[in-house]
């Protein structure tokens, strides 16, 4: 028997709880079982990771690069007949660059294209995670 398909409200709140576990630096063992553990592909500016090793990787480096960050949701939609989703969400991350007297603050929407499924509990996952790009925000720090 096949799952149900995903419902736009169980997206969102795979959203909203990923990006507070981000603002939180969240452990792995709480980050995971919101990935696939089979076939996961995340494409950021900086890199192509894939699987929960690649994730662990990317992971590793930016929670020792940003703090102070804040993830706020714009908007979660369903695209190309419901087989994508489409995230939009505005961060906001302190950085440090040694040897600057201070820390710079980031400040941009970041245009992204998921692709989700249910894992074996029926739980809403990520498998794909596409950074589309970013657009900053006037006097923002750039990356």
């Amino acid at each position: 028997m096949d799952a149900a398909p995903l419902q736009l409200s169980e997206i969102d709140a795979l959203a909203r709880a990923w990006y507070r576990a981000l603002d939180v630096h969240a452990s792995l063992l709480d980050l995971l079982p919101m990935l696939a553990d089979q076939g996961l592909e995340m494409v950021f500016p900086e890199a192509t990771e894939r699987g929960y090793a690649g994730f662990e990787h990317w992971y590793g480096r930016v929670i020792r690069i940003f703090f102070n960050e804040v993830h706020t949701v714009k908007s979660v939609e369903l695209v190309n007949g419901g087989k994508q989703v489409h995230v939009v969400v505005h961060w906001e991350a302190s950085v440090w660059n040694p040897p600057a007297p201070k820390s710079d603050r980031i400040s941009c929407i970041a245009d992204q294209t998921w692709e989700v499924a249910r894992n074996a509990a029926g739980k809403p996952i990520i498998t794909k995670y596409i950074v589309n790009g970013i657009t900053y925000d006037e006097g923002s720090a750039k990356l």
